[in-house]
């Protein structure tokens, strides 16, 4: 069994930063592939990064350039370092987990998930 939690989430401007946190329990933290998600009112939830348990890491068109993605096995945990923010950012963002080596952009694939952070993105 593995908890996620999540952190680092808020208010902030157009342009500006965040960094998502995501600390799991146990101690195989490192066979897991791991993602961030992240659902809008009204919106399915979508893809927004991955990272394999080889650090190979995976991006949505929408963020590609302003999100980086990394793990930090010792620590348990990964992050969601978000730049040059934009409105259409804003929504609850997710941290899951995959027994697979390898991320995966659909979201029934992970085995779990953390209770999410709002992310709101003023313009």
């Amino acid at each position: 069994q593995v908890q996620l939690v999540e952190s680092g989430g808020g208010l902030v401007q157009a342009e500006g930063s965040l960094r998502l946190s995501c600390a799991a329990s146990g101690r195989t933290f490192s066979s897991y592939a791991m993602a961030w998600f992240r659902q809008a009112p009204g919106k399915e939830r979508e893809f927004v990064s991955g990272i394999s348990t080889r650090r190979i890491t995976y991006y949505s068109d929408s963020v590609k350039g302003r999100f980086t993605i990394s793990r930090d096995n010792a620590k348990n945990t990964v992050y969601l370092q978000m730049s040059s923010l934009k409105s259409e950012d804003t929504a609850v963002y997710y941290c899951a987990a995959s027994m697979k080596p390898q991320p995966h952009r659909t979201y029934s694939m992970y085995d779990y998930w953390g209770q999410g952070t709002q992310v709101t993105v003023s313009s």
